[in-house]
C-alpha cells in the first residue's frame, strides 16, 4: 500500500511541475461531466460497466463559418488489468478552414485509500491530425481598394497539415459525496505548426471539484440532491473559471453556470443546462448565453450530449463508482 501511494504522490508532483507557460486554447465542452474522458483521463472506467458517450457542440452559430466540435468515447473497467480502458475520438472544425481530429487511448488505475475514499490515476496517449484548407483562405493581394476581393492570390500553398503524438495524465479522488480531480494535457507540448517552423501546443492544466448533497431520499424515483461545482483551467496565458450548481429531482436534472476569465473583468457566458437520466440512457442540452462584447453577433452556443450506460454482470469484489453530475 505504501509503495502504491508513493507512486501516486510522485505522479501528482509531476503534474504540478509541468504546468503550461505558452499560449493557446483547446476546444472545450460546456457539459464537461457529460464528456468525462475529455475532461480527465482518470475518469476511464469509473462507471465500471461499459459506457458510450457522444457530444456535439455548435459554438457561435450566428458568425460566418462553422465552429463545431464533436466527440465520441467508450470506456469500461477491466478486472484482469485492475483498471479502466477508454477510447476517445474528437473532431474540431474552426470556420471553413481549420480541421483537427484526435484519437486517444486511455488507461486508469483505481486504488482504495479507505473504506470511503478512493483515488484514480489515468494516462492518455493521443494521435492527432491538424489541417488547413488553403482554398478557403483570403490574402491581401486579392483585394482591390474599391471593388474588394477580385484578384487571384500569388501566395503558394505550403504545408497545410501536421500529424503528431500527444500525451496527457490525470488524477481523481472521490468519496460518496465529494470528488476532486486534476489533469494536465499535452505534457510533451507537440509541434502543431501547419507551415515551416515550430508551433508548440502548450500544456493545459485543469482542476475540478464538487459535491453531491442529498435533499430527499424517500424513494429511488423521488431522490433529490444539489451539486455545487467549480472548474479552473489554464493554458498558456489563458485562464478560465467555471462556477455552477446542478439540481436533480428523480430523472430530471437542471443546472446553471457562470464562465469567466480569472482575475479579470472579462465575462464569457451564463449557461443553462437541462437533462434526463435513467439507468440506461442520459440526454442533456445546454445553451451558453454570451455576455462578452461579442453578445450581439454570436448567437450563443448549443451543446447536446448523450450517454448510454450498458449493464454488466455483477462482480464479487466491491467496486466504488464516482457519484458526480452527468452533465
Amino acid at each position: 500500500m505504501k509503495q502504491k501511494l508513493l507512486y501516486i504522490g510522485v505522479f501528482l508532483g509531476m503534474l504540478i511541475t509541468l504546468m503550461p507557460e505558452a499560449k493557446a486554447q483547446d476546444p472545450e465542452f460546456t457539459q464537461f461531466y457529460a464528456n468525462p474522458l475529455y475532461l480527465n483521463p482518470a475518469f476511464a472506467g469509473t462507471a465500471r460497466c461499459p459506457r458510450l458517450v457522444m457530444n456535439y457542440r455548435n459554438q457561435w452559430p450566428a458568425l460566418s463559418g462553422t465552429y463545431v466540435t464533436t466527440s465520441a468515447s467508450y470506456d469500461q473497467h477491466v478486472e484482469t488489468i485492475q483498471g479502466g480502458l477508454g477510447l476517445l475520438v474528437t473532431n474540431d472544425r474552426a470556420g471553413r478552414t481549420l480541421n483537427t481530429t484526435t484519437v486517444s487511448g486511455i488507461y486508469s488505475y483505481q486504488q482504495p485509500i479507505s473504506r470511503t475514499f478512493s483515488i484514480k490515476a489515468g494516462l492518455q496517449a493521443t494521435y492527432f491530425q491538424k489541417s488547413v484548407d488553403w482554398s478557403q483562405l483570403s490574402f491581401g493581394d486579392q483585394i482591390d481598394p474599391r471593388k474588394g476581393f477580385i484578384y487571384e492570390t500569388q501566395d503558394v500553398p505550403r504545408g497545410g497539415s501536421v500529424n503528431n503524438v500527444d500525451f496527457s495524465a490525470g488524477l481523481l479522488g472521490f468519496s460518496e459525496k465529494f470528488y476532486a480531480g486534476v489533469a494536465v494535457h499535452h505534457l510533451n507540448e507537440p509541434n502543431e505548426s501547419l507551415v515551416v517552423g515550430t508551433s508548440r501546443l502548450p500544456m493545459k492544466w485543469t482542476g475540478h471539484a464538487g459535491a453531491v448533497i442529498p435533499i430527499d431520499r424517500r424513494s429511488r424515483y423521488s431522490e433529490s440532491n444539489i451539486s455545487p461545482n467549480i472548474l479552473y483551467r489554464k493554458q498558456g496565458e489563458f485562464q478560465q473559471l467555471n462556477l455552477g450548481l446542478y439540481v436533480n429531482k428523480g430523472p430530471v436534472v437542471a443546472g446553471v453556470w457562470y464562465r469567466g476569465i480569472l482575475l479579470s473583468d472579462y465575462r464569457d457566458a451564463f449557461i443553462v443546462v437541462v437533462g434526463i437520466q435513467t439507468d440506461v440512457i442520459r440526454f442533456g442540452y445546454s445553451y451558453d448565453v454570451t455576455v462578452s462584447e461579442l453578445t450581439p453577433a454570436t448567437g450563443g452556443s448549443h451543446e447536446v450530449s448523450m450517454t448510454i450506460q450498458f449493464d454488466c454482470r455483477p462482480k464479487r469484489r466491491k467496486f466504488r463508482t464516482i457519484s458526480c453530475p452527468s452533465f
